[in-house]
């Protein structure tokens, strides 16, 4: 039983660390918040490979695994946009992209009864490259260094999550064909 639910649980821990996470912004308190963010981005590649390991796969895992990334990654760019430390253009994009995807499965499990969305390479390093991005900026804002990347890391993060977002858009457009 407890080898059915160990992936599960790392997933559902991620979640519960978020408020922590937020707060520990919030209060100024950013090597601590990037200790926590490594911990939440590491226990994310351990639970799918324990889940694979193990050959135990859940349909709430398939949900919660997914949510848990987007929940991160959504708080650190919404708190990071009002520590000023992003441009609010960035969140607009992340967000818009998101939301994009979770309409057009409503819209899909409205008509064709599509229960899920298959992640497309370009998702996953979508997630990989923002993932990085939030890293980053923890890391410069803990331990303080100017190396100019921010802007730059911040427009590739921009275009491989516009490009995500339509390829997700023209996988949705060809839903019955695509399936």
């Amino acid at each position: 039983m407890i080898k059915e639910n160990l992936p599960n649980s790392i997933t559902f821990i991620r979640i519960l660390l978020l408020p922590v996470f937020v707060a520990l912004l919030i209060y100024h308190n950013y090597r601590i918040a990037l200790v926590v963010f490594i911990s939440a981005a590491l226990s994310d590649s351990l639970d799918g490979y324990l889940a694979r390991r193990l050959g135990v796969f859940s349909e709430i895992g398939k949900l919660l695994d997914p949510i848990a990334d987007k929940l991160l990654l959504i708080a650190s760019f919404i708190v990071f946009t009002h520590l000023e430390w992003i441009p609010v253009w960035f969140t607009v994009i992340v967000l818009s992209r998101d939301l994009f995807i979770v309409i057009g499965w409503f819209m899909l499990y409205l008509i064709y009864d599509a229960t899920s969305v298959s992640p497309t390479k370009s998702g996953k390093i979508t997630i990989a490259c923002q993932m990085f991005l939030v890293g980053y900026v923890l890391l410069e804002r803990s331990i303080p260094f100017s190396l100019s990347v921010t802007f730059p890391l911040l427009a590739l993060t921009a275009a491989v999550t516009i490009l995500s977002g339509m390829q997700y858009i023209y996988k949705g457009l060809s839903y019955p064909d695509a399936a």
